[in-house]
């Protein structure tokens, strides 16, 4: 599916979503009118109502061969041994100011604006994610398989105001971006995605591969990207075990690293609330925000739990004890 849709520049899964939505309300606009005019209302809403199970049916079905029937296989850090036992706070200190280190070090090398916020061209991220994989590929050899260009999303600012940064869709293989992510986390962002086309499906797993991937290969902007969303792991974990530790660790950041951070932390911020300067429409708006936001955490959370993935939305930053053991 991501070899048939790879021709098209866009978003094939936007284009199938959009065209779903309009569809689905023209169908229900037409029942009201159908139903209106007829007799034997009953049965005439049967039918049509019976359509559109139907072919819901059919999406669910196919999604779950594709897709969701994956959650319930052994997974990466199972077919290849690691443990998941927990770690020490010892490791987790060691690792996190590992990840500090290089992350320092790396983030000279990254093109930078005159304010030193990332700078790196974000045509140029999507055209070469495909060609991070090769080293991690030569030590994983499950994760040796084709790879097509990432889709930069057209509702960016939709996947931005409900707090995601990509979404891979199986029923086209497509890996899709929100391109409003920001900048220096683009990188990871890509590869993290990509990593759901090469099998692997748990969202922790996803994590610790997309960091490995962009850390193993020989480009410094994604190796910067890998250890900067690592870090951001890492430090949330040691937040909560060793105060003092983080303490340490954050005053040791350059102030590359720490505007990068600052700028995706108020990127995400500015993406909950709505400022037009007219007070009653901005609450309002920042009101309706909130609620699809939660609402569509909620969901997506249900579904995680419902699929294996007994963290929900927390699956995401559990990606830290792989990330120590691999590293310690």
């Amino acid at each position: 599916m991501g070899m048939l849709t790879s021709v098209y520049p866009f978003s094939v899964t936007e284009v199938l979503l959009t065209a779903a939505i309009i569809w689905l309300v023209f169908y229900l606009v037409k029942t009201v009118m159908v139903t209106v005019r007829r007799r034997k209302k009953l049965r005439i809403l049967s039918k049509r109502f019976l359509l559109v199970a139907v072919l819901a049916l059919y999406v669910w079905s196919a999604f779950c061969w594709l897709w969701s029937s994956g959650y319930h296989a052994p997974g990466f850090a199972e077919r290849n041994g690691f443990a998941r036992s927990g770690v020490s706070i010892e490791d987790l200190k060691e690792v996190t100011k590992h990840f500090a280190d290089r992350a320092n070090e790396l983030a000279p090398l990254v093109a930078r604006d005159s304010s030193g916020s990332f700078d790196e061209s974000r045509s140029e991220l999507f055209a070469t994610s495909t060609g991070i994989f090769e080293n991690i590929a030569a030590e994983f050899s499950c994760l040796n398989g084709s790879l097509y260009r990432a889709k930069p999303m057209m509702f960016s600012w939709l996947m931005s105001r409900t707090g995601y940064s990509g979404m891979y869709f199986a029923l086209t293989g497509e890996a899709n971006i929100n391109n409003m992510t920001p900048g220096a986390f683009l990188p990871v962002t890509l590869a993290h995605e990509h990593v759901h086309q090469l099998g692997v499906f748990a969202e922790d797993e996803a994590n610790f591969v997309g960091i490995l991937a962009s850390i193993k290969s020989d480009n410094a902007v994604f190796a910067y990207s890998g250890y900067l969303l690592g870090l951001n792991h890492l430090l949330n974990a040691l937040s909560s075990s060793d105060v003092n530790a983080w303490h340490e660790i954050a005053e040791s950041l350059t102030y590359e690293v720490w505007r990068d951070r600052r700028d995706s932390s108020d990127f995400w911020l500015s993406q909950r609330t709505v400022d037009t300067d007219i007070w009653f429409i901005d609450t309002t708006l920042t009101s309706l925000t909130g609620a699809v936001r939660e609402t569509v955490d909620a969901a997506y959370d249900s579904f995680l739990k419902s699929q294996n993935q007994e963290l929900g939305l927390q699956s995401y930053g559990a990606c830290v004890d792989l990330l120590v053991e691999y590293f310690s």
